[in-house]
């Protein structure tokens, strides 16, 4: 699989023709290193409940015949699980465990998780898109099941009874009606060498006969982390290690011209790395290196280009390639024939960056042919075949071990520094680390794409949706589905589609790398969904939340935004109210969100503080709710920075933002009151819960601005002058601060 067709993943629902495995498992090779116990082996094609959520959702089967993990019974005991999905604050190290610890009747504290490391984990697509707990987590369960079941068989054979008379708990099989007659787990694994390929025979509980599931529990990774004992790939130091600093151009796509060296190859203590244009200096501190990088005397010649963040949507409407259908429905004319009013406006959202606190990171390390590399990286997987690719080797004589990542947002997926950390350790032969500068961070870092939505709807006397004309250009098709009644729809998608991120379709479109960012697509698509409907609302003359409601034909949406007015105390009110009231609905990850908002706008500066967000999330099954809490309250504070500061300027190949000094993030003193209300729905399997929240802030601070103000914002971010900007241009409300 391609990276190009890695990426393309992010901007779409997944199927199965974008999922294959490229990769044989060697099974015997990975039991020689684990030794005996009980392995179970599962694919995605083998869960039933994977095959219910995608039929649900109009996927496929994905890889039936393929390995994605496995889960061993060791000799003392302690389960292992081992998977190719990996931790980056979200919590899934737990909620994985937690998951294996309810259907094996194992304590947590006797389960170790295995994650990103290529040697020991079967192929893995990579760890985004809000998969591990939707995909994984029922796979997982299910193989649970089948391990309990061939350790109660082992147990029926030893103990001369019955199988149905032994039952499970804290790992162990006992007799149900002789509690003398037991069997820890770990003499049932002693001197075994069981390997089995999970099948659906096993039975997975009850969902009232869980006791951890569904249960808040404390993180796994959460002693570690508070005592800073936590290893990030920066932590890492070996014996002879040292610090690698690269030659970077001053703007984006300048070519070095010629380059002077003379200095450094005077210094002491310091390699130098030459290949091509590829020039790197080598220190065993990282301070060394980097005064020894300052005294090379390069030039470049810069890129022409005229782009810069204020005429780059003009660029990307002329460059557009032809529109994909998304939905087409009805007949838009007779619609808007039948309209009492028509909305139309065009919706921007600039270049942003995915800013983690980790900065890309990575050593490398060569042994004979064998390259092993630490990386902060969402695709392990991927990245193994990207480094045997440029190193002209085989995969078995590439291993990537991923330690815990600080964040990645869906920006940790192109993996150039640890592209560059292989190439220097081929080069020397020394183990280096390459971990990037917060400049070489933001000038390398895939950003949000900028996107344009244009919009033109009506509706009738009734106040029903009458048509809905809808193009997105350059953010992709994720988030545009709709789910309101609408009889006369056409959606189309410019720039969106395969291969790759939006841009990609049309070359030349973004003047810099462009990729997958927290629900990538989800976030431009609602804020002009949602802001548009928000927009027919004030023209019908309705309560926004009631003309929701009567528009949508959608039960589980409808759930939502009920328990949100009613946690909110939402009272009906035409917009403008003056309360700086805003709601924002959308479906992303299989789970339905409902958000509703209070602001205050300062008429003097434009500065809007958000006072108070709830949030109703329905996402099926909850496997830890504490943590499914803390991953909606982060998609509001994250959300608040595209809505209200973060984005990318820049002119000519330079980019103007290379620091938190004027790239600003949101900060604790931003936060509103958040209250979180997570829907259970125990028919459906677990659904996606790190990005659906995040979709709805860019629309939910934007009709709570109107309403405050009656200053409709049409772009994100809306900075203090677009707010102070639209103000003038709207007129004011009387009841804004």
């Amino acid at each position: 699989m391609k990276n190009e067709e890695y990426k393309a993943l992010y901007f779409k629902d997944i199927k199965e023709k974008d999922l294959k495995n490229p990769f044989e498992f060697d099974r015997r090779g990975f039991l020689k290193l684990l030794g005996g116990g009980i392995v179970i082996f599962f694919s995605l094609g083998d869960a039933e409940a994977l095959q219910d959520v995608t039929r649900r959702a109009g996927f496929l089967q994905i890889n039936p015949a393929d390995l994605t993990g496995y889960l061993r019974v060791g000799e003392d005991g302690r389960v292992s699980c081992f998977t190719g999905k990996i931790e980056m604050g979200q919590g899934v190290m737990t909620s994985l465990a937690q998951t294996v610890s309810d259907e094996l009747d194992v304590p947590m504290e006797q389960i170790e998780m295995v994650m990103g490391d290529t040697d020991l984990c079967p192929w893995d697509l990579g760890t985004f898109g809000s998969m591990t707990t939707r995909f994984s987590g029922p796979l997982l369960r299910e193989a649970a099941a089948q391990a309990r079941a061939v350790l109660i068989d082992l147990a029926a054979e030893q103990l001369k009874i019955p199988a149905d008379r032994l039952a499970t708990k804290d790992g162990v099989v006992f007799d149900k009606t002789d509690s003398s007659g037991k069997l820890t787990y770990a003499e049932l694994a002693k001197g075994q060498n069981i390997e089995k390929k999970m099948d659906s025979k096993a039975a997975i509980k009850k969902d009232s006969e869980l006791t951890v599931i569904g249960k808040s529990v404390k993180r796994l990774d959460a002693l570690e982390k508070v005592t800073g004992k936590a290893k990030y790939t920066g932590d890492l130091n070996f014996p002879g290690m040292l610090y690698a600093k690269i030659l970077r151009p001053p703007t984006y796509g300048a070519k070095l011209k010629s380059v002077d060296t003379s200095a450094v190859e005077k210094m002491s203590n310091v390699l130098l790395v030459k290949d091509d244009d590829f020039i790197a200096v080598l220190h065993k501190t990282p301070d060394g290196a980097e005064k020894a990088l300052s005294q090379i005397k390069a030039q470049y010649e810069p890129m022409q280009t005229l782009l810069d963040d204020k005429n780059i949507f003009e660029h990307l409407l002329s460059v557009a390639p032809k529109g994909k259908g998304m939905a087409k429905g009805g007949d838009i004319a007779q619609g808007e024939k039948l309209s009492s009013s028509v909305s139309e406006a065009t919706y921007f959202n600039s270049y942003v960056a995915h800013a983690p606190i980790e900065n890309h990171t990575a050593v490398a390390s060569m042994e004979g042919t064998k390259m092993t590399i630490w990386a902060s990286t969402q695709t392990p997987s991927l990245l193994r075949q990207m480094v045997a690719g440029k190193l002209k080797t085989s995969l078995a004589n590439v291993r990537i071990i991923t330690p815990y990542v600080g964040g990645g947002f869906g920006g940790k997926t192109e993996n150039q520094q640890a592209l560059e950390a292989a190439k220097i350790a081929k080069l020397t032969g020394k183990t280096v680390q390459v971990a990037w500068s917060r400049a070489e961070e933001f000038f390398f870092d895939a950003f949000r794409p900028a996107a344009v939505v244009k919009v033109r709807s009506g509706i009738n006397e009734t106040g029903k949706i009458s048509f809905w004309d809808y193009k997105v250009y350059f953010a992709g098709d994720r988030g545009a589905q709709n789910f309101y009644a609408m009889p006369n729809i056409s959606e189309l998608s410019f720039g969106g589609s395969d291969p790759g991120s939006p841009g990609r379709a049309a070359p030349g479109a973004h003047p810099f790398l462009t990729g997958p960012w927290r629900a990538p697509g989800g976030n431009t698509n609602t804020f002009a969904r949602e802001s548009q409907i928000d927009m027919m609302a004030v023209k019908a003359g309705i309560d926004p939340v009631e003309f929701r409601l009567n528009n949508i034909a959608d039960e589980r949406m409808k759930k939502v935004i009920k328990i949100a007015a009613e946690k909110f105390g939402w009272k009906p009110s035409k917009a403008e109210s003056g309360r700086g009231f805003g709601i924002s609905c959308s479906i992303d990850s299989g789970a339905y969100v409902a958000t509703m908002a209070e602001v205050e706008v300062n008429k003097t500066t434009g500065h809007v503080q958000c006072k108070r967000v709830v949030c109703v999330q329905e996402m099926g099954q909850i496997i830890n709710p504490v943590g499914a809490t803390q991953q909606v309250e982060g998609c509001i504070t994250m959300g608040l920075g595209y809505a209200l500061t973060e984005e990318v300027r820049f002119k000519g190949g330079e980019i103007y933002d290379l620091n938190f000094d004027t790239y600003k993030i949101p900060r604790f003193s931003w936060l509103p009151k958040i209250d979180v209300v997570l829907v259970k729905d125990s028919d459906l399997p677990p659904q996606g819960g790190g990005e659906p929240a995040i979709t709805c802030m860019g629309a939910l601070i934007a009709n709570a601005i109107f309403d405050a103000t009656g200053a409709r914002l049409l772009q994100l971010p809306m900075t203090p002058e677009r707010v102070k900007e639209m103000i003038l241009a709207f007129g004011v409300c009387t009841n804004f601060v």
